[in-house]
C-alpha cells in the first residue's frame, strides 16, 4: 500500500467519499487526453468562428463533425445512446441536449449553448460554450455573464483534497446571490477514459460535502443556470431536448477540469 492508498483508506475510515483507484489518472492517460482536449478546444474556436445571425443549428453540426473527422477525431455525442447528431446546440429555453435542425434558424437576440465532446485516439474530452447572437436583451446578457463567474468561482473552489461540494457552494451562491437557479437533478460527470464516468457533480449540495478531490480526478463543471425555475422537462417527442419548465431562459459553460497536487487545470473550455 503506497502513500497515497494510505491517505486514501484514512479519509475513508472518518466517512469521507473517496474515489477509487481507477478514477485517478495516470501521466500517460493525462497526456493522451490532453491531445483529445486539445481538438476539442479546436472544434468550439471553429464554431466561434463562424456562428451567426441566420445559420441554422444544423450548420452549427456539420461544422463540428466536419473539423473533428479532419483532424482525426470522432464527434463522442454522434449515435451516443441514440443521439442523432454531433453536437449539442442548445437555444435560449433549452437547458441541454438541444438537437441540431436544419429548420432552427439562429436570430437576433438569441443565446445558445454549444457543446462539443471529442474522442481522440480513444480518449475522451468535453466542453461548452454560450454564443449570443446580435444585440441581447439586459436580462439574456445578465445571465450569460454570471453563469460565467459561477464556473470561474468553481474552478476557484477546486483545491486537491477539497470536496466536490465546494465547488457546487461557490456556483449555487453566486447563482442565487444574482436572482437565478442553479438545475438540480443534471450534473457534471467524470470523464477521459469514458464519455461519461464517476464521480457526478451536482452544483447544489453543501460546503464540505461529496467526493474528496483527489489529485488525478477528471471531470466536469458545467451548471445550468435558469432564469427562472430549475424545473425542466424532457422532450417527449425526441427523448432528449431539456427545457425550462417555465418558458425562461436558460445558460450553461462547460470546463472540463484535472485536479493536480497543486491546484485545477482547465484542459478544455
Amino acid at each position: 500500500m503506497d502513500k497515497l492508498d494510505v491517505k486514501l483508506w484514512t479519509l475513508a475510515a472518518k466517512g469521507q467519499i473517496v474515489p477509487d483507484r481507477s478514477l485517478l489518472k495516470t501521466p500517460e492517460q493525462i497526456k493522451a487526453i490532453q491531445e483529445s482536449a486539445d481538438l476539442n478546444t479546436a472544434v468550439l474556436d471553429h464554431v466561434a468562428a463562424h456562428i451567426r445571425k441566420g445559420m441554422s443549428t444544423e450548420e452549427i453540426d456539420r461544422l463540428v463533425y466536419d473539423y473533428t473527422t479532419q483532424h482525426g477525431g470522432i464527434p463522442a455525442p454522434l449515435n451516443y445512446q441514440g443521439f442523432p447528431k454531433s453536437v449539442c446546440t442548445s437555444v435560449n429555453n433549452v437547458i441541454c441536449h438541444g438537437i441540431p435542425d436544419e429548420n432552427e434558424i439562429l436570430k437576433e437576440g438569441d443565446i445558445i449553448n454549444v457543446d462539443v465532446s471529442t474522442i481522440l485516439n480513444g480518449y475522451y474530452s468535453d466542453a461548452s460554450r454560450m454564443f449570443t447572437i446580435g444585440q441581447i436583451s439586459p436580462e439574456a446578457e445578465k445571465l450569460v455573464r454570471v453563469t460565467k463567474e459561477c464556473v470561474e468561482l468553481g474552478l476557484k473552489a477546486a483545491k486537491p483534497w477539497g470536496h466536490l461540494g465546494d465547488i457546487a457552494y461557490a456556483i449555487n451562491t453566486h447563482a442565487r446571490q444574482n436572482g437565478f437557479s442553479v438545475v438540480e437533478d443534471i450534473g457534471g460527470h467524470g470523464i477521459g477514459l469514458e464519455f461519461h464516468e464517476d464521480p457526478y457533480v451536482s452544483y447544489v449540495t453543501p460546503k464540505g460535502s461529496e467526493m474528496v478531490l483527489v489529485p488525478g480526478m477528471m471531470f466536469t463543471i458545467e451548471p445550468m443556470i435558469n432564469e427562472g425555475s430549475p424545473e425542466f422537462y424532457i422532450d417527449e417527442g425526441n427523448g432528449w431536448t431539456v427545457y425550462t419548465i417555465d418558458d425562461g431562459l436558460s445558460a450553461q459553460i462547460e470546463y472540463m477540469v484535472l485536479i493536480t497536487e497543486n491546484g485545477v487545470e482547465v484542459m478544455t473550455k
